[in-house]
């Protein structure tokens, strides 16, 4: 099949084209962006390849040029964040030329904006699926694992990690100037984020401090951040209690965002401008972070990366934790090929049928998650799912190639 990768010159979208250009279903691959010197060097860098390689300078911005690109296309990677700006009519324009689509959508309310679209897409025979990165993405898939050792499912939570090495590189781009995911990041810490209560969506400040207790001892609190995961998970396994994404954070730097929370709620920052001193901060920002960081709670024994669930099962309560075998996952180090990469194994999917239905998806809703995390296990060797609850002290065992 034909693909077009927007914004496949960029970290991510590099990282889902190295990927995407192995892949037995690809005959052709386009790499467009704004920024062609780069294209055409991140083609010249992946010759000799087995598929047809080509650039394309291309701004989304530009409708009708974008529409005549996706209609070259069997499908699209979108990798041009933020989402809530560009996701919504990039998805539409696919969905008008009769192109799959899939993205990397990190943003709660774009992601509830493209579900409407999901008749329109049915209609146009179009599979999408909406965040197909790691969170959400892999989260999702985790999700799963963990919700169907369960009879009924009360509470589900996913998490990533914030402190992790080399994260400040995803920041800033090229230019210097903040990235699109940190400028997502101030959307998504700032305002209201969707969360679940007792079975229903709501909205609720972020950076609410939420503890677990989970299999193994592993105690800790993470802190909530605006994602898709509670959007789409309520509506794909229907927790009757509880769910959110959490950021797995040091005191010190829940401390920093929660200072810079204040001043994006209160108008003395924007989006840009919060991403600016998230990627530099001032001597002063940070030393009142740490004055104030002793109120916070830390992540103490909590795992990286990982899905929980809560509920029961044969009438018992029981705790079910989804995570990868390596701790911490090489994988997120390199957020570039920790999102790259599942897109382009979700990509596998839809061209081979596997994950082909027409309409706007989350990954948990088409994607085949123990064939997902197998072709994973070259870049994430393996991912657990562990038990405890009455007569259950944190029994577990691998999953994924089952």
């Amino acid at each position: 099949m034909r693909i077009l990768a927007l914004g496949g010159a960029g970290a991510m979208g590099a990282a889902a084209v190295r990927a995407a250009v192995e892949l037995p279903g690809v005959r052709s691959l386009v790499v467009a962006d704004r920024d062609l010197a780069a294209a055409r060097r991140l083609a010249a860098a992946l010759q000799p390849c087995r598929v047809d390689l080509t650039v394309r300078q291309l701004d989304i911005t530009d409708g009708g040029r974008l529409e005549a690109a996706l209609a070259e296309a069997d499908a699209v990677l979108n990798t041009v964040g933020p989402y809530y700006r560009f996701g919504p009519a990039v998805l539409a324009a696919a969905i008008r030329t009769g192109t799959h689509y899939l993205d990397l959508c990190d943003d709660w309310e774009p992601t509830v904006r493209m579900l409407e679209l999901d008749g329109e897409a049915r209609r146009s025979g179009v599979t999408a699926v909406l965040g197909m990165g790691a969170s959400p993405g892999l989260s999702n898939l985790l999700a799963v694992l963990a919700a169907e050792r369960l009879d009924t499912l009360h509470d589900l939570y996913t998490a990533w990690p914030v402190d992790v090495p080399d994260a400040g590189e995803e920041l800033t781009g090229p230019d210097g100037r903040p990235g699109a995911a940190a400028v997502h990041w101030m959307e998504q810490i700032s305002g209201t984020v969707a969360v679940v209560e007792r079975g229903e969506p709501v909205r609720r400040p972020p950076l609410r401090p939420v503890t677990l207790a989970l299999p193994g001892g592993r105690t800790g609190t993470g802190y909530t951040v605006g994602h898709p995961e509670p959007v789409t998970l309520h509506r794909s396994l229907a927790p009757v209690g509880n769910a959110a994404c959490l950021m797995v954070v040091t005191r010190g730097t829940a401390a920093y965002l929660d200072g810079l929370r204040r001043d994006l709620d209160r108008g003395r920052l924007d989006n840009e401008s919060a991403a600016a001193l998230l990627a530099d901060p001032p001597t002063g920002r940070a030393l009142a972070a740490a004055v104030r960081a002793a109120a916070f709670r830390g992540p103490g024994a909590l795992p990286p990366f990982f899905a929980a669930a809560t509920g029961l099962r044969d009438g018992r309560p029981l705790t079910v934790l989804a995570r990868p075998a390596e701790e911490p996952p090489r994988l997120l180090a390199d957020m570039a090929r920790a999102t790259g990469i599942p897109l382009a194994l979700g990509l596998a999917q839809v061209l081979d049928g596997t994950a082909r239905r027409p309409g706007v998806h989350p990954p948990e809703a088409v994607i085949d998650a123990r064939r997902l995390f197998r072709d994973l296990e070259p870049h994430l060797p393996g991912v657990w799912v562990e038990e405890s609850g009455p007569g259950r002290p944190g029994e577990a065992g691998p999953t994924g190639a089952r």
